[in-house]
């Protein structure tokens, strides 16, 4: 196996909280088999693969399939990746009957499902005994924050409330989350969840003209990821999730 082109080290900083989780799983042992529903062009699927796991991504656009064929090719991991492409409500489908993985990433996808329990239930089940699900959501907390610092504070009311903040337009609201609702959802597909962590913590509040350096900015970022109350008005909440052994 190869060094990570992507740990937590090295990674963007809104999503260095991830990868510090994923890199004791991923960096370093067997090959694993992964799953990354929704995993479109190849964030998590590409470096993952460079590391020598076989990753498979479920992903409803053809076009964000073809860059993630485009971008493992060019990573030389062309022959780890593989592409398909189905709904989230119906991955299962996509997939051949009875496949099991290592680990499934389910990375910002919960919010446009039609039913995350029913999602996440899927996922539980293509998991093996002791494997695990990474499971990263939008958070109510840092959408309200977000909404109030941007000046729409009628909006940020809205969202409080879990209530869609732009009821006149036509695309559907997308879901947040709370950390209490995450572990219940996880609980209630019979998997073990472990600590919670935020996401994008500051990293997205300060915006990419900020000239903040990007080593100090990751770095504060896996600082704050894990302690309450910055944590909890992170743009997105982060777990990971063990399906019990059998017995």
């Amino acid at each position: 196996m190869t060094t990570s082109p992507a740990t937590a080290a090295q990674a963007p900083a809104r999503t260095a909280a991830i990868w510090a989780a994923l890199d004791p799983l991923v960096a370093a042992g067997a090959p694993l088999q992964v799953l990354d529903l929704g995993g479109g062009s190849g964030m998590f699927a590409v470096p993952l693969a460079a590391l020598g796991h076989q990753v498979t991504v479920v992903d409803p656009s053809a076009d964000a399939l073809a860059t993630l064929h485009r971008r493992a090719a060019t990573a030389g991991a062309g022959d780890r990746v593989r592409g398909v492409q189905g709904d989230g409500d119906r991955m299962l489908t996509a997939l051949p009957s009875g496949a099991l993985f290592d680990l499934v990433l389910c990375h910002f996808v919960l919010e446009v499902v039609d039913e995350p329990a029913s999602t996440l239930q899927q996922l539980a089940s293509a998991l093996r005994p002791g494997g695990q699900l990474s499971l990263a959501v939008a958070n109510r907390a840092g959408a309200v924050l977000g909404r109030a610092i941007s000046g729409h504070p009628v909006e940020a009311r809205a969202l409080l409330a879990d209530r869609d903040p732009a009821p006149a337009r036509s695309a559907p609201a997308h879901r947040r989350f709370d950390p209490a609702e995450l572990l219940a959802l996880l609980t209630g597909a019979g998997l073990e969840p472990g600590e919670w962590h935020g996401v994008a913590v500051v990293a997205d509040l300060l915006g990419a003209s900020s000239g903040a350096d990007p080593d100090a900015l990751r770095a504060l970022e896996l600082a704050l990821a894990g302690v309450s109350p910055y944590r909890d008005v992170a743009t997105g909440l982060h777990v990971l999730a063990t399906r019990p052994t059998a017995g």
